[in-house]
């Protein structure tokens, strides 16, 4: 046996060596600390807002140097530009929220039980507005309603549904069982449980839905002039029935520098709503 002095806090029982507990719990390591990941990086904030100045300061130097004829001055002048896009802008926000107000309600209700058996007939109702061809339903709405914003908003409103209602309804069912009843079992009320576990764990896919109605919203928008609703669309046809190419050019610019910052902004809201809990695995 050995006679040198053993280590401070340990002792020895019929020939074994042993440590006091406490002191072996302050001398083991801590566990590493899990590295936080950042929301948003300087590449996701910078890159397409500097592509869409260098697109909008490049279609801007080819109009400087453009010979304009007298048919493409009188189409883009006197704040037609900027009145068309507006018109979009208004058309698209007010879609969109009437879509929210729409969808969102629709698929918590549809996940309830007592109206689960109405989710086939409303995916179904869904899915014809978006399968009909956007021309054609506003058309039709034109001959229902007439001219004018309340049928252009309509048809955008309609081709836009299905992907929030879908992903509301996928977001819900995809929530574990568990976690509900976790939550019911501490005493939470059914509204309570909608509010604080299953909403915040379908946000993720309900923000993806969001984001790809808007981007449909901006493009379904440019048919809204065959309506009398305006929008960029009025400079696309103006083009091309006076086959002038600046004007022609302008509106397509203008439409997909839109669709690109709305869809930037959309990516934006979805990853700064996603709840910090649902990052804990990435």
């Amino acid at each position: 046996m050995s006679t040198g002095r053993r280590p401070e806090g340990e002792h020895e029982v019929e020939g074994l060596a042993f440590r006091d507990e406490g002191e072996a719990e302050q001398e083991a390591p801590p566990p590493p600390r899990r590295p936080r990941t950042r929301r948003l990086t300087w590449p996701r904030l910078t890159v397409l807002p500097a592509f869409l100045v260098l697109l909008l300061l490049a279609t801007w130097l080819w109009f400087d140097q453009a010979d304009l004829d007298t048919i493409s001055e009188n189409a883009l002048s006197g704040g037609q530009v900027s009145k068309a896009l507006w018109q979009h802008v208004k058309l698209t926000a007010i879609s969109t929220v009437l879509v929210l107000v729409i969808a969102i309600p629709l698929g918590i209700l549809l996940t309830r039980p007592a109206f689960g058996r109405a989710t086939p007939l409303a995916m179904t109702i869904a899915n014809m507005g978006q399968a009909t061809p956007a021309i054609g339903l506003l058309a039709l709405l034109v001959i229902w309603l007439g001219t004018g914003t309340k049928a252009a908003l309509i048809g955008i409103v309609a081709y836009a549904v299905l992907p929030v209602l879908a992903n509301t309804i996928a977001g819900l069912r995809a929530n574990d069982p568990t976690l509900l009843e976790a939550a019911r079992g501490i005493g939470m009320s059914p509204l309570g449980v909608l509010a604080r576990v299953e909403l915040p764990l379908a946000v993720p896919l309900i923000l993806a839905g969001v984001r790809t109605a808007l981007v449909l919203n901006v493009g379904t928008a440019t048919l809204a002039t065959f309506g009398g609703g305006g929008g960029l669309g009025s400079l696309i046809t103006t083009g091309i029935t006076t086959q002038r190419m600046p004007v022609l050019v302008l509106g397509s610019v203008l439409t997909v520098a839109l669709a690109l910052l709305v869809d930037w902004l959309a990516s934006l809201a979805e990853v700064l709503l996603r709840p910090r809990g649902l990052e804990a695995g990435r």
